[in-house]
């Protein structure tokens, strides 16, 4: 009763709260919010200055009592007070309606909640994120593991009794799982995936030109010319700071370099899946190799990756369509079927 009292006044609500970005998707009107991870502090008072994109587009360039800061990191909560501030700052932003002209947040939005939460994490982690959604509004608060939301948001039949396998590639987690009848048979979650590929050009950066660049300058050179097999060749220009003079300097760098540098982590990568492939049960490894490998996630769309990953399993491999929202669509999915949602949750709170 109270329940359907709520929903009065609420929507329900999926979460992918990666460590990149938190996608926020409202049971019937789709995916609505699409943001950074990122909160803005003050560093004496902890007040928070901003969340989302704004807080963004400050990162790195903050003065000395501001800091800009990612309240996760490798898919688990590593600020609660951060965490549950951009969740409530989410949570509010789906239910601003316009009246007069002007906006309005309803006092009474406590929504059910269906979150998203690597496969790897340990029950103090999980404990937090509900935890994290309950303080910031939530009446509920359910947890699913990310490669099972993926598959669902990816559109598999996961609760038929095949063997299905998912690897979604995030910013902090990559997770890999074998599915059959709405369970995970076999998974694996590494903490190596955006963020590690963002590191390897900071660092090549560093040790071949001497140039030191930034988290934001070193993705946005990923995302252009970065890939994972000689799919094309492209060049591109990086401005950085000379380490040996302290000045200014830019160079033009090809993708033959940027992946050489993304090798080593793409390497593990297509280890821990042949790791996963070598540990699944004959039966459903007879499914994986006749519908292949599914991949979602950010990581996805990196040039190459699909081919690379399907040269070292001899494999088929396809991408999920729209695989950055694989996680947050499954999370909707969920909502919508209930029955499925019992089967495939991780654990359930209420406030």
């Amino acid at each position: 009763m109270f329940s359907k009292l709520w929903s009065l006044f609420s929507h329900d609500i999926g979460i992918d709260l990666g460590t990149v970005n938190t996608l926020v998707l409202v049971k019937g009107k789709g995916i609505l919010i699409r943001e950074p991870s990122v909160v803005t502090l003050h560093k004496k008072t902890r007040q928070v200055l901003a969340i989302g994109t704004e807080a963004k587009r400050m990162l790195g360039r903050t003065p000395a009592a501001i800091e800009a800061i990612r309240p996760l990191r490798g898919g688990v909560i590593s600020d609660f007070d951060s965490t549950e501030a951009m969740l409530r700052y989410f949570i509010q932003k789906v239910h601003v309606t316009p009246k007069n002209d002007r906006w309005v947040i309803p006092k009474l939005a406590h929504p059910r909640v269906v979150v998203g939460i690597p496969s790897g994490v340990t029950e103090v982690e999980r404990r937090a994120v509900q935890d994290a959604c309950l303080s910031a509004g939530a009446r509920e608060a359910f947890l699913i593991e990310e490669p099972m939301a993926a598959a669902i948001g990816a559109k598999l039949p996961v609760e038929q009794p095949e063997g299905m396998m998912i690897v979604d590639i995030g910013g902090g987690t990559t997770e890999i799982a074998v599915i059959s009848l709405g369970g995970m048979v076999i998974n694996r979650s590494i903490r190596v995936a955006g963020d590690e590929l963002d590191q390897n050009v900071i660092n090549y950066m560093k040790m071949r030109y001497g140039l030191l660049i930034g988290e934001r300058s070193a993705e946005e050179i990923k995302m252009s010319v970065g890939s994972a097999w000689d799919v094309e060749h492209k060049e591109a220009v990086v401005r950085g700071r000379d380490l040996a003079t302290g000045l200014p300097k830019s160079i033009k760098v090809n993708s033959d370099e940027i992946r050489e540098a993304l090798t080593p982590t793409i390497n593990e990568i297509v280890s821990a899946i042949q790791g996963v492939l070598e540990e699944t049960p004959p039966e459903l490894l007879g499914d994986v190799l006749q519908r292949g490998i599914t991949l979602a996630g950010g990581g996805a769309l990196l040039k190459g990756l699909d081919k690379r990953i399907a040269e070292e399993t001899k494999l088929p491999v396809w991408v999920a369509d729209d695989p950055l929202t694989s996680v947050v669509r499954g999370c909707g999915l969920v909502l919508e079927n209930l029955d499925l949602l019992s089967k495939v949750k991780v654990t359930g709170g209420l406030r």
